[in-house]
């Protein structure tokens, strides 16, 4: 398929039983190689002031710096579809919300992404009712970290587990189009994925959500001690775009992730 992928694309994938392979990216060249590896949606995520500006969280990102970088990773594409992080602060008003996803959208993301539930949801329907694409991001919430007590996994009792049901729930009903779930025990990963019908794309969520991402770097052997859900691609690549396309391949077959990449 060489047209770029839609959110009808990506909704029929999951209908079908395909798996989606994503990625986050923060450039030009990156962006080329991902596209021609098949990748599927590639995230300017604000993790990029972890991999790229050198913080210890992802709290300090500016919306300046993810169009930057938006503007940049839509440069290298053809297929790809991309998605685009609202930074802490930028989307906890329906004004703010709207500036930030006009910004964000006109660098050239084809979606945005807001993590959290609760008040969200009426700025999730304010988006959405406005022509914006959402995606919504629940389970272990980056920008909630100082609140988290750290990077945790989510979710683990039968009563947070419900909330999150109820949550992806109310992100579907406000129009959100996607949802990324990140550090949850992997039998509630499955149960999101077939409690709704938008796709459902995994983080440490295991193997039977809709799809798969990870941070570029992490899956690269890049930046030290990695979470228990990250395989370094590699180390069974001869290349970068071959680690690339080792990580579609393996999303797609259901080879990652693996028992030992689950909570």
């Amino acid at each position: 398929m060489n047209k770029t992928l839609t959110v009808d694309h990506l909704a029929s994938m999951k209908r079908e039983g395909e798996k989606i392979a994503m990625l986050t990216c923060y450039d030009a060249t990156f962006a080329a190689t991902m596209d021609r590896a098949g990748v599927d949606i590639i995230l300017v995520g604000d993790s990029l002031g972890m991999v790229v500006q050198g913080r210890s969280t992802t709290v300090g990102v500016r919306v300046d710096d993810i169009a930057y970088h938006t503007a940049c990773v839509a440069k290298g594409l053809n297929r790809t579809f991309l998605l685009a992080d609202m930074p802490f602060g930028s989307y906890h008003d329906e004004t703010t919300a709207m500036e930030t996803a006009v910004e964000l959208l006109s660098a050239g993301g084809a979606m945005v992404k807001l993590e959290g539930a609760g008040p969200m949801i009426d700025i999730v329907q304010y988006l959405t009712s406005r022509g914006v694409p959402v995606c919504g991001h629940l389970g272990l919430t980056p920008q909630s970290v100082n609140q988290l007590g750290g990077f945790k996994v989510q979710a683990r009792d039968e009563e947070s587990a419900d909330r999150l049901l109820g949550d992806a729930a109310a992100l579907q009903r406000a129009g959100a189009q996607l949802l990324v779930v990140e550090c949850v025990p992997a039998p509630l990963g499955k149960a999101l994925s077939a409690a709704v019908d938008i796709p459902v794309i995994g983080i440490g969520a295991g193997a039977a959500c809709d799809g798969q991402v990870l941070v570029m770097h992490d899956m690269l052997g890049l930046g030290g001690r990695a979470p228990r859900f990250v395989a370094d691609f590699m180390q069974q690549s001869q290349s970068i775009q071959g680690a690339f396309e080792a990580y579609v391949k393996d999303v797609r077959e259901g080879r990652f992730p693996a028992k030992e990449h689950e909570y």
